[in-house]
């Protein structure tokens, strides 16, 4: 595990390439007033876990609207919004004769596959050669097409990015860049609802919040959403695996990087760049920026497991940084489950 402050706390990184972009939403009201209106919306738990240091509580985000994650939040959201914003009285058929076309690593696409069919357009996800076949299925069950390309994210973020240029395509990212910040800002305050929910659900305020990030989406939005609640209470940690460091190597540049290292099994997070909402946000937001081994984060998933709370590597990773911590004995440390075992 290394650590490092963020000495840009408070400020936000001083890197030109973020003059033109947006912070991270903090509008929920929004994103729960049209969840309202889905039939499989609704709170996921908080439960209490045992056998951790301190106080521990986990936001289990692996039935979010049945699609195994949090990213169910994100880009169905955009996409109900676009549907909405059409004033057709009849929502299913309202995105008829679109396709939104994206890159994933598996849960991000499910929410693309899902929300397209719900409101009857068309999705095309490409896949790294890294995602599991079982994730390719899963897409395929949901009406979506699914293209292999490349041997990592990135290649296949290019090869989307490509496609939707070349097919007149809509381009639906969870990760942002100079130039593409609306859909993903939105996609971002679709997570807003599991940061409310959250608030609300809490005991108390906690003393330390986990986040786990890959591109940042679920860990920006969620720690500006918890600045917004409760101040300066509680120290947020982001946490990323150590082959993939994008937000912690541009925290200690000081300006945007494109991390280095091998292929993690922490396959949602291996993003080795980070969206820039999301990194804006952070460096202002996060109190210090945490990555943690192959090992490390495998080590903690039987203990998850034997607590019902079985997930993996990805979902399991805060929980994991948070076990290797001296907290201390009063610590009250909130956690996210972000997704289910495979």
């Amino acid at each position: 595990m290394k650590i490092i402050q963020n000495p840009w706390r408070g400020k936000a990184l001083p890197d030109d390439i973020l003059n033109e972009i947006p912070m991270p939403s903090t509008d929920a009201d929004a994103v729960e007033m049209l969840l309202q209106q889905c039939p499989s919306a609704g709170e996921t738990p908080l439960v209490k876990a045992s056998g951790l240091p301190g106080a521990v509580w986990i936001k289990d985000e692996r039935a979010r609207m049945g699609l195994g994650s949090f990213k169910a939040l994100g880009a169905a959201y955009v996409i109900a919004c676009e549907a909405v914003e059409t004033e057709v009285e009849d929502l299913s058929s309202a995105l008829t004769g679109r396709t939104y076309v994206t890159a994933s690593a598996g849960n991000h696409g499910m929410s693309v596959a899902a929300g397209a069919r719900i409101f009857g357009a068309d999705a095309v996800i490409y896949l790294a050669d890294t995602v599991p076949e079982s994730f390719a299925n899963r897409l395929r069950d949901k009406g979506a097409r699914v293209v292999r390309e490349g041997a990592e994210y990135e290649t296949s973020v290019e090869a989307a990015m490509k496609a939707a240029e070349d097919n007149d395509w809509i381009l639906l990212s969870d990760t942002s860049w100079p130039g593409y910040v609306m859909r993903p800002h939105r996609l971002m305050e679709g997570y807003l609802a599991m940061a409310a929910e959250a608030t609300r659900q809490m005991p108390v305020v906690p003393t330390h919040i986990f986040l786990q990030a890959g591109v940042g989406g679920l860990a920006g939005a969620c720690a500006a959403f918890f600045r917004k609640a409760w101040g300066d209470a509680p120290q947020i940690l982001v946490v990323e695996p150590s082959e993939a460091p994008a937000l912690q190597a541009a925290i200690e540049a000081g300006h945007f990087v494109t991390a280095e290292g091998g292929v993690s099994s922490m396959g949602r997070l291996d993003c080795k760049e980070a969206s820039l909402i999301a990194l804006k946000g952070l460096s202002r937001d996060a109190d210090a920026f945490v990555t943690v081994t192959e090992a490390e984060a495998a080590d903690v998933l039987p203990e998850l497991a034997s607590q019902s709370l079985a997930t993996t590597e990805s979902g399991g990773a805060g929980v994991a940084a948070l076990r290797l911590m001296d907290l201390p004995e009063d610590a009250v440390s909130l956690c996210i489950l972000s997704e289910m075992a495979q």
